[in-house]
């Protein structure tokens, strides 16, 4: 049996572009994205609402779903929801391709947890504009916070009760888990 043939970025592109479902792009291969349960898609909207009003009359953007980002060469990744600060930079006049993430939400799911929390948060740290990563859990009250320092490590926090507030410090927003978890039955 033969090997399916690797893609190139150039070709991901292409073909992502027309493409009625999303796929992610890992060094050549093509993984397709699944759908996302009701709970995933009120937290994505909840974080979306929250954020957007939160940061309305801020230099910063708010993308969700839809946007991607190039973590490497040759690794492309759908986040959650990502807030660029300042000029959102593009890969290319698509502009479907944004390089220059500050904050990267991720909703987790039993799928994706695992490749979430290690080799894709380790292909993020790899843009030095990105200063902050969130997990969401969807199935519980949980949302773990990582904040790059000055040193270059990351510092973690967890945050596990509604009355608790996340605070963004790269964008200076404090965004309450109760409003995260707005209408979600956890």
């Amino acid at each position: 049996m033969e090997a399916a043939r690797k893609l190139t970025p150039e070709e991901y592109l292409a073909c992502e572009r027309q493409a009625p479902l999303k796929s992610e792009y890992r060094d050549g291969e093509l993984l397709a994205m699944a759908g996302a349960s009701r709970e995933h898609n009120r937290i994505n909207t909840n974080l979306v609402r929250e954020l957007s009003t939160q940061l309305k009359n801020s230099p910063c953007d708010v993308f969700a779903q839809d946007m991607k980002t190039r973590t490497s060469p040759t690794k492309y990744a759908y986040p959650d929801v990502i807030v660029v600060c300042g000029e959102p930079e593009f890969l290319d006049d698509e502009e479907d391709v944004v390089t220059n993430p500050t904050v990267i939400f991720e909703i987790l799911s039993p799928n994706t947890e695992s490749y979430d929390r290690g080799d894709k948060f380790a292909d993020y740290q790899q843009r030095a504009s990105l200063q902050e990563y969130v997990l969401v859990a969807q199935d519980k009250v949980s949302v773990e916070h990582y904040t790059r320092q000055a040193s270059g490590l990351w510092l973690y926090q967890r945050l596990t009760r509604r009355e608790d507030a996340l605070t963004l410090f790269s964008v200076s927003v404090a965004v309450p888990l109760d409003e995260i978890y707005y209408r979600v039955g956890v």
